[in-house]
């Protein structure tokens, strides 16, 4: 008989399989690395086990996927690993508000996400790096001059960004959907590999003009080096538009 948790687990497997299709990270019948054989060589090893996914994904089979595999999807997927495996947070850490065709906003509610994700400095690298937060510890606020959706703010912890960005200052941030969007030498969150780095920003290409990787330059150059971070399908961006910060 199969445990429980382990039903849990699939159902929120399928979710996240779900989400995966809207984001254009699994496309059933690709065959350009998006297809049900690239995930199941991904997550099970061998691109003949499709049939096996399609078995976890439907409610009349008995079979349901198992921790190893879940890890996987995690790892491969940029997935929250709290949500997969224990049913916390939300699938991938935190969740912008989402646009709408005519931008409208409750006005009780705000269009700014406040996360209580801490950007902490790391050591060595000198990185800010965020954990996920869970839907609890989300609010929303507004303030003059933010309009619009997408946005997310959250608190820096560290002096590697100043001047610029000071410890204890809030920034506001809002996700761009392409690396080609990218500005060379301004500030961006860059959350990748499970990190959120805040640093300027350069972009790195290979020899046919692809990006492939960014150069991640602290503003407080006296103390932090700047270090090189590799993108892949799974990074995601946010442009720091705007900073809050003590008197």
């Amino acid at each position: 008989m199969i445990r429980e948790d382990r039903i849990q687990l699939n159902s929120r497997f399928v979710e996240v399989f779900k989400l995966l299709q809207e984001r254009g990270e699994i496309v059933l019948n690709d065959r350009g690395g998006k297809g049900m054989g690239d995930f199941a060589k991904k997550i099970l090893g061998k691109r003949a086990y499709g049939h096996i996914i399609r078995a976890y994904l439907n409610p009349n089979d008995k079979r349901v996927i198992d921790y190893h595999q879940a890890r996987a999807i995690c790892r491969e997927y940029g997935v929250n690993e709290s949500y997969l495996i224990d049913g916390e947070g939300t699938p991938f850490g935190f969740d912008l508000p989402k646009a709408n065709k005519q931008s409208n906003v409750s006005p009780s509610r705000g269009n700014i996400l406040f996360t209580t994700v801490q950007a902490f400095a790391g050591s060595g690298a000198g990185m800010e790096s965020a954990s996920p937060s869970t839907d609890e510890d989300n609010e929303f606020f507004a303030i003059p001059g933010m309009s619009g959706n997408g946005l997310v703010a959250f608190s820096i912890e560290g002096n590697s960004m100043e001047p610029v960005i000071n410890d204890g200052d809030i920034i506001i941030c809002r996700e761009i959907q392409s690396l080609h969007e990218i500005k060379d030498n301004e500030i961006y969150a860059v959350k990748s590999n499970g990190s959120l780095w805040v640093k300027y920003v350069k972009r790195i290409f290979n020899t046919r003009g692809r990006i492939v990787g960014l150069k991640l330059i602290s503003a407080n150059s006296l103390e932090f080096d700047p270090f090189e971070e590799d993108v892949n399908e799974y990074t995601r961006l946010y442009k720091v538009e705007s900073r809050i910060s003590s008197l």
